[in-house]
């Protein structure tokens, strides 16, 4: 649900323990700074990447939420009643799609776009 760097704080660490068990996403203050910086780079692109949130299905676009709210393959099957190999088919046409190569890139993407919400304070 959130992501945070091997030096993070035990202060930090314990924000995020309280965000994600609220259900909430966090990200340690130095990605959610790169995070800012990709919105930012997404709104000077002049809406490029809206376009290519039209090109997904309503599946993918499930598929993309989950992965990026930090659920495993085989969780992401088990809620959506799909095969372990279908949630991994998604993945693969989510990042050929938006030309995304990880499941970072794929949460940064979702957060841009809204689909998730990151906390960080």
């Amino acid at each position: 649900m959130g992501f945070l760097l091997k030096q993070t704080s035990s202060h930090v660490l314990a924000a995020a323990i309280r965000e994600v068990s609220k259900g909430n996403t966090f990200f340690s203050p130095a990605v959610a700074k790169r995070l800012h910086g990709c919105d930012q780079k997404s709104l000077n692109r002049g809406g490029q990447l809206k376009k290519r949130i039209n090109r997904l299905s309503s599946r993918e676009r499930e598929v993309l939420q989950l992965i990026a709210e930090g659920r495993p393959n085989k969780q992401v099957a088990a809620e959506l009643g799909v095969t372990f190999k279908t949630v991994d088919k998604h993945r693969q046409h989510l990042m050929s799609k938006l030309d995304i190569h990880d499941i970072a890139g794929l949460t940064r993407y979702a957060i841009t776009e809204g689909i998730i919400e990151s906390s960080v304070r």
